[in-house]
């Protein structure tokens, strides 16, 4: 395998505040070549509702259908070229504080010629036989682990469908040498005449349901080729029923069959450094699957994106990571790119993207497996899948709607439980800042009749002063300082239904004291001279008074926590301070981790944020021993399954009346994440958006975050009221304003849930308790949020039926509206029955809304009662809706509800006996 290169960009003190966007290899265009007895057209079985199309005009291409819709397209192959690739290049990875940047180095070698020597049919009957019974199978047999094909085809329907042959760099392509790199310049000039690769594949296509069709890619040995001379083809004599591999020798002249027809010379040289070279090269870590799309075809999914929502055009990754500080939006971006290596972002940057979509042209395609892939959607008539890995599996899904995928989609991936009904009752109150400033506020709250569900209180573990302000200590415990009378807080609010919620993620900070750390390191015969040019703040922020325990010493005792290359603790930089990272590939890992959640529990907790995930280094050595980048993206999900565990294990052991009352379930909600994580994950947020009006990382991409991950199977998301991220540089001041936050209680009113967040400078921030104005706000939509609380339930109970989402773009149910495919985050769906038009701009007063009028439907507005309808428009066309500015003053949001929906006559009546309409 190539090498690996990390560079560490943790304590660069300035840096590019404009970093180039990472290197990576050009869209790759492949030849493909077949055997000529293959047939001119043949149609294929592939289980029992699936088939293939196999044709050789133009080329050769292939093509998977339903057999109810044959003519209709799910995937298919471009004529004339490859639609499999590989290649073996060095990666290199550049690592700052949860921003991970991965390039594609040096290329060792590209097989970009791909020949088809045989489609086949694999009955039950082939896979019943011993494999060594069957030479098609054996080498594809022996490519996998021992017994994972026989189980790989027990979860099939038969027939399975198998394309073998070979990919090998023996076909140069030529291109315009002003446009190559140079890595391109080398490897176009250098290959002819030269050692190459060639491999065997196979592609396998299984049907798992009525619905799915899954693919595998394999690949075999790697054989090397020594070539004086281009192909040379000789008569057409030689009748050969499949290609044949002959071992090449130095200095011997030998044959290679390659097909009835045509046979290759191939001859060895004595080019030792190019022998050195490709004998370096074990196997391929690049996979390249290359297929047809259409110029009009609109891409939605990729998980949780916060710039966009349809992709056409773009070169989507899917890493999980942090999100970055701006992500595009000026000037923080700028600023943090330049304090901070790449903080900022950009728009792809996301904690939870997932190797999905699906398209306006009803296709819909996605990845197993956790390796690094990159969506390459920049030219109009294909998509290219690259894969960091030797092997590709995936699934491609049949279906007629968005709605179809997404409920065959999550039928697969997994669906979030049904919420505890105390969640979605009533407001989360997020505070901070100790028992007396909780209850200061509670009482406010009692005064302005908001209805509350729950006090979210992130600093019940207390606060500790650094270098950067004061934050959190990261050793889950209750801080009974901080919060003097935690048992009576927790009674009273129990008394008055509402619940406590906390904060913790899988990492944990040294709270050793400052005598404890001097002898530790006169241990290891290290000066205190060395430890002191550490600076003040080392010296300082790892000491905690008041601890009862030191959860890092007892992880680090149990070897449960990630380590280094060289065997010791890795301690991974956070902001200002170094912290140990649960790994959870241990086997002890888990259950050491629920005892703390059982802790928090028993301490009055029924809800808690499940923060970071995102930030496995890329260079930690785990206990499975796994790759470290594969694991980075499955980190999320193994966090999430921890928590869940422990919410069913709870719920189960539970006892009496507790085990009945619904009321008494617990919850907690999370922003890393990857494909399956609605499986395990109960409830998402959307992390930290800045305190801005801004695109691509303000209130506008709160509400692209959750649109996007709704249409990915994240069925219950959110964003803080007011957003998390201020920041206060020279000339560069972002802070919450009044204006802001009420905009973001109207728009978050209509999310799952209804909670607030301080910031990360509450001090800077305008908050819900700020004045009168702002709390008889916070109040009002509080009761707005209640009086659709009766559909809610519903549309809970439902997703963890069907995977759809509560917030929905307008793409989930109008499809064939060309207008809607230009809308981002300009307004949404609650369920099928509610449209939201936020106002996402400051000063607006008005918003332009667009109403789908499909099947007849028309538009009532909350407020005023006007109907907007088919009747406003002489437009025959059934697809196309209507277009109307609307006014949208504070206080009046541009709502509207389907005329005639009983949830709309409902919510209607419900804000009248609110007194808010």
């Amino acid at each position: 395998m190539p090498s690996l290169k990390i560079s560490k960009k943790h304590h660069k003190r300035v840096n590019n505040p404009f970093p180039s966007p990472p290197k990576a290899l050009p869209l790759i265009h492949g030849t493909l070549s077949y055997n000529r007895i293959l047939p001119h057209r043949q149609v294929y079985p592939i289980g029992k509702d699936f088939q293939l199309l196999w044709r050789s005009n133009n080329g050769g291409y292939a093509s998977v259908s339903h057999k109810s819709e044959p003519d209709r397209s799910l995937w298919s192959s471009i004529p004339g070229e490859a639609f499999i690739s590989a290649a073996s290049a060095k990666t290199e990875v550049e690592e700052s504080r949860g921003s991970f940047v991965i390039k594609d180095g040096d290329i060792s070698f590209l097989c970009d010629h791909q020949n088809i020597d045989e489609i086949k049919t694999i009955c039950k009957s082939d896979i019943e036989r011993k494999v060594n019974d069957s030479e098609f199978l054996y080498g594809l047999f022996q490519s996998y682990d021992k017994n994972v094909p026989i189980e790989l085809f027990k979860r099939s329907q038969f027939p399975t469908l198998v394309i073998s042959g070979w990919v090998s760099s023996k076909k140069v392509k030529r291109f315009a040498s002003k446009n190559l790199c140079f890595w391109e310049r080398k490897l176009s000039l250098g290959r002819a005449g030269k050692s190459s690769l060639t491999a065997r594949y196979w592609v396998l296509f299984h049907q798992r349901n009525n619905h799915q069709v899954e693919f595998q890619v394999k690949f075999g040995e790697l054989k090397q080729l020594h070539s004086s001379r281009p192909y040379q083809r000789f008569s057409e004599g030689f009748r050969s029923p499949r290609w044949k591999q002959v071992r090449l020798r130095r200095r011997r002249r030998v044959s290679c069959f390659l097909s009835p027809r045509e046979f290759l010379v191939l001859s060895s040289d004595d080019d030792e450094k190019e022998e050195e070279k490709a004998d370096e090269v074990k196997e391929f870590n690049r996979v390249f699957i290359t297929y047809s799309s259409e110029r009009d075809e609109k891409f939605y999914g990729f998980g949780e994106q916060f710039s966009h929502m349809e992709f056409k055009g773009k070169r989507v990754p899917i890493l999980v990571q942090e999100q970055g500080i701006g992500r595009g939006d000026q000037p923080i971006t700028f600023a943090a790119n330049l304090v901070s290596y790449r903080s900022g972002g950009d728009w792809s940057t996301t904690y939870a993207p997932s190797p999905f979509y699906m398209t306006s042209k009803m296709r819909c395609l996605y990845l197993e497996g956790y390796n690094f892939s990159v969506f390459d959607l920049t030219e109009h008539d294909r998509v290219q899948i690259q894969v960091h890995g030797n092997f590709v599996g995936g699934r491609i899904l049949k279906g007629s709607s968005p709605v179809e995928f997404i409920e065959r989609y999550t039928e697969t991936i997994g669906r979030p439980p049904v919420l505890p009904n105390w969640i979605i009752n009533g407001a989360i109150i997020g505070m901070q800042g100790g028992t007396e400033a909780v209850r200061r506020v509670w009482d406010q709250l009692k005064d302005h009749d908001v209805p509350v569900s729950a006090f979210w209180l992130q600093d019940w573990v207390g606060k500790r002063k650094t270098i950067i302000g004061s934050q959190l200590w990261w050793n889950w415990e209750v801080d009974t300082t901080h919060y003097v009378g935690w048992r009576e807080l927790v009674h009273d609010f129990r008394a008055n239904n509402i619940r406590v919620m906390a904060y913790c993620n899988p990492c944990l900070v040294p709270v050793v004291t400052l005598l404890q750390k001097l002898e530790k390191y006169l241990d290891k015969i290290l000066t205190l001279q060395h430890l002191i040019s550490k600076g003040p703040a080392y010296l300082q922020t790892n000491e905690k008074p008041d601890k009862n325990k030191n959860l890092f010493e007892e992880a680090e005792k149990l070897d449960i926590l990630v380590k280094a290359k060289n065997g010791t603790t890795y301690m991974v930089p956070n902001t200002a301070f170094d912290v140990g990272m649960l790994d959870l590939t241990h086997p002890n890992a888990s259950g050491w981790f629920k005892r703390i959640l059982h802790e928090m529990v028993d301490c009055g907790i029924r809800g808690w944020m499940a923060d970071f995930g995102e930030g496995l280094p890329l260079d930690a050595n785990l206990f499975s021993g796994e790759d470290p980048i594969t694991a980075h993206n499955r980190y999320p999900e193994l966090w999430a399954r921890v928590n869940r565990e422990f919410v069913d294990e709870w719920k189960s052991n539970c006892r009496g009346k507790e085990r009945e009352d619904a009321e008494e379930s617990l919850v907690f909600f999370m922003r890393a994440g990857f494909r399956e994580s609605p499986k395990w994950a109960m409830l998402f947020w959307e992390g930290d958006q800045m305190v801005s009006w801004q695109h691509n990382d303000g209130i506008k991409s709160s509400v692209t975050g959750l649109l996007s991950s709704g249409l990915s199977g994240f069925a219950f998301n959110h964003s803080d009221i007011g957003g998390y991220c201020s920041v206060n540089f020279p000339m560069i001041n972002y802070q919450r304003s009044e204006e802001l936050l009420m905009r973001w209680m109207e728009l978050n009113a209509f999310n799952t849930v209804y909670r607030t967040h301080e910031g990360n400078k509450p001090e800077s921030n305008c908050q819900f308790y700020s004045n009168s104005k702002t709390f008889s706000h916070f109040s009002r939509f509080a009761k707005v949020y209640k009086a659709w609380k009766f559909y809610r339930v519903q549309l809970v109970k439902e997703a963890s039926q069907n995977g759809l989402p509560i917030a929905r773009h307008l793409f989930l149910h109008y499809p064939y509206d060309e207008h809607i495919h230009s809308l981002t985050y300009q307004q949404f769906l609650v369920g099928t029955e509610i449209l939201v038009v936020p106002v996402l701009d400051k000063g607006k007063r008005q918003v332009k809304a667009y109403f789908p009028l499909e099947r007849g439907c028309s538009w009532q507005h909350v407020w005023t009662g006007k109907i907007f309808g088919r009747s406003s428009i002489d437009s025959e066309n059934i697809h196309q809706g209507l277009e109307a500015w609307v006014e949208a003053p504070i206080g009046y949001p541009a709502i509207f509800f389907k005329s005639g929906s009983p949830v709309g006559e409902q919510f209607k009546t419900n804000l009248q006996d609110l007194g808010i309409l």
